[in-house]
């Protein structure tokens, strides 16, 4: 039942037939007759289809609920065990918010000194993607927001506070307000990410709506806007360290905002899998020095 159960999971994710036989190596039919011996086997329909897939049933929503707590289970059994003959091993899947990259060596460089035969697949993944890929069980772990914004069921370690600042070609020096940041043209990430919505909430508090001329979610395209003397932008502290900035553009702290926690997130579950519990021992060893890039 546990590898239908997974099958079921790859189907309910791609909502198609033909995408999850293919990212499962078998084919349409042998998926179908999979799905259709789990529908058998707990007597109730889990998919709606005709011609073709048309979402879960009720019974399907309630089903993937607990197949995503039952495959998680059992696949980590499989990595205790595993652990028990040859220590911490394994590829970790690791979400984490583009505003973090910059840092996220602070945690998997001394994760993977430690742990030798780990590896850390690291990807850019919104704090929506991480909640739901996290949930889904196709994240291991994420590094995310924590004030407010970190998803529900989850364990959590801070790591650092994220600062925002005002990137732009400008002569001015020194902290910038944010009723200043809200006079310039602003090339801002885009809407689905949660820098966006904490700077629209603090240019709110300085009386402004955001109003981007540009919006992107690439950090390159914000900052060859913002070369070109254009364009502001609003990028944390990290981003402003971590990238080199080209010629003539600075990063001047903006004052009176409020500093936001990044840390972080797996889903609760004990025991958790070996990998996801060595990650989590480090993150707690280190510190905000581990953190800074200068």
């Amino acid at each position: 039942m546990i590898d239908r159960l997974a099958m079921f999971m790859v189907l309910a994710r791609h909502e198609h037939f033909g995408r999850a036989a293919e990212e499962l190596g078998i084919t349409q039919p042998s998926l179908s007759s999979s799905l259709k011996a789990l529908e058998d086997q707990l007597g109730v329909q889990l998919v709606r289809r005709g011609s073709r897939y048309r979402g879960l049933t009720p019974e399907g929503e309630r089903v993937l609920d607990w197949a995503r707590r039952i495959v998680g289970d059992a696949r980590t059994m499989q990595a205790e065990l595993r652990a028990r003959r040859t220590g911490v091993t394994g590829r970790l899947r690791l979400g984490v918010i583009p505003t973090a990259m910059p840092r996220i060596a602070g945690l998997t460089a001394p994760f993977l000194i430690r742990y030798p035969g780990a590896e850390v697949a690291i990807l850019s993944r919104s704090s929506d993607e991480i909640r739901d890929q996290i949930a889904a069980l196709e994240l291991d772990a994420g590094v995310t927001y924590l004030d407010g914004t970190a998803p529900g069921r989850v364990q959590t370690v801070p790591l650092f506070t994220e600062n925002l600042c005002l990137v732009d070609r400008s002569a001015e020096t020194g902290p910038a307000s944010w009723a200043e940041a809200a006079t310039r043209p602003l090339c801002l990430l885009t809407p689905d990410m949660q820098n966006r919505r904490i700077v629209a909430a603090e240019l709110a508090k300085a009386g402004s709506p955001v109003a981007p001329r540009v919006e992107s979610n690439s950090m390159l395209a914000i900052l060859s806007h913002v070369t070109t003397g254009a364009w502001a932008a609003i990028l944390p502290n990290a981003l402003a360290e971590g990238l080199p900035l080209p010629r003539g553009v600075t990063a001047r702290p903006l004052t009176g905002g409020t500093g936001h926690v990044v840390g972080l997130v797996a889903a609760e579950r004990e025991p958790r899998p070996p990998l996801i519990e060595a990650l989590f021992q480090v993150a707690r060893s280190v510190n905000d020095d581990s953190f800074r890039l200068s």
